[in-house]
């Protein structure tokens, strides 16, 4: 199995865990509109490393996590139903990883490895 260009994990910080179960969508611009690419839920390391195509073309893509659903199954209350990480690729680029640290009230992410 070939890697995606594009790959993501979620790490609940408020737990210090891996966020398995977390679903994801993934889409392009195209345009005005989004197009979705791919569709995946988090594994027990809270990792989805299979993500759409090997190769992308470069353009603005996003990932939208439901961070809801992922709270209201562990009984927490949270501040941001969804998270939506929008950023751009370059189809020169091999990968990209796309993390997401999250805790109820607060998240963050970085271009990773």
């Amino acid at each position: 199995m070939s890697t995606s260009h594009v790959t993501t994990h979620v790490l609940d910080t408020g737990t210090g865990k891996p966020a398995a179960g977390v679903a994801v969508t993934f889409h392009r611009l195209d345009g005005e509109r989004w197009v979705k690419i791919a569709a995946g839920a988090t594994d027990d390391d809270g990792r989805i490393k299979s993500l759409g195509p090997d190769k992308l073309p470069s353009g603005t893509y996003r990932l939208a996590f439901d961070t809801g659903r992922y709270y209201e199954a562990a009984g927490t209350e949270t501040f941001f139903p969804e998270v939506t990480l929008t950023f751009a690729v370059s189809e020169s680029q091999d990968h990209y990883h796309v993390p997401l640290l999250l805790s109820p009230f607060a998240y963050s992410t970085y271009r990773g490895s």
